[in-house]
């Protein structure tokens, strides 16, 4: 009898696993939930992979690769916004912005050039003089950049000049014709037809070139005068003018009388 109450029992539950097969073949699948104990905090829902029909639509980047199916390039992107292009610049450090002193020096500097240092040889100094010209006269040693001022007993004042450029220089014996202090200047026809940019007359002052001091050589166009570009001492630098440091040319001027001899060589 026990036997045959197993064999009732074991029918019927394969009788009922039949109902419950058929009708879960008709709901359609279903998902089972396995609880385990000591079951840790649920996480976050992994991102849903979208047809390709719907990525169409998703404008690429970031979105992209969330819900695309293609594997990660590369590590953590940055959050964009849909259509965002990469810049492949190198990033430059921002500077902080420049007061107006500071962007004024900042432009002086590029602008100004570097001067040489005035050479101490070109220095005034009383030097020994062995030649037959008297004292007062005045010998300019073009070569050698240096103009002497005769004292007699042996002795004389160099100067350093700057003198003419090559094609420029000039020998001979002249004498000073006139002395002018802060003497205007008229750049003469032969020069502006060198230099058409130059002014056509300025008037004697600090920005003058010829300085704060001129002694006129006969009746020529040549003199020796000042300069506001001391740098170019000891240079061929001039268009036939022996030039000097503003200081010298005032002491100079001081010793000099009109009618003085002055031997070019």
């Amino acid at each position: 009898m026990l036997k045959n109450m197993s064999l009732a029992l074991l029918a019927g539950a394969s009788f009922l696993a039949g109902i419950n097969q058929a009708a879960a073949i008709e709901a359609g699948p279903t998902e089972l939930s396995v609880i385990y104990a000591e079951q840790p905090e649920p996480r976050s829902a992994a991102p849903v992979r979208m047809a390709s029909a719907e990525r169409a639509n998703m404008g690429g980047g970031f979105i992209e690769f969330l819900f695309g199916d293609g594997p990660p390039q590369g590590g953590r992107y940055p959050q964009q916004q849909p259509g965002y292009q990469p810049s492949y610049e190198p990033r430059r450090a921002l500077l902080p912005p420049l007061g107006a002193e500071q962007a004024m020096r900042r432009q002086e500097d590029f602008s100004e050039p570097v001067r040489p240092a005035f050479d101490p040889k070109y220095e005034k100094q009383l030097v020994d003089y062995h030649g037959k010209e008297s004292a007062g006269t005045i010998i300019v040693d073009t070569p050698n950049k240096f103009l002497f001022l005769v004292q007699g007993d042996g002795k004389a004042l160099r100067y350093g000049i700057g003198v003419g450029r090559p094609g420029f220089t000039w020998s001979g014996v002249k004498k000073v014709s006139a002395k002018k202090e802060w003497p205007a200047w008229t750049p003469p026809p032969e020069m502006l037809a060198r230099r058409p940019d130059l002014p056509r007359h300025m008037e004697g002052g600090p920005q003058n070139p010829l300085g704060a001091r001129a002694m006129y050589l006969g009746s020529s166009l040549y003199r020796i005068h000042g300069s506001n570009e001391p740098w170019t001492i000891g240079t061929n630098v001039s268009s036939g003018c022996f030039r000097m440091r503003n200081e010298d040319v005032i002491d100079l001027y001081g010793r000099v009388n009109v009618g003085a001899k002055v031997v070019v060589i």
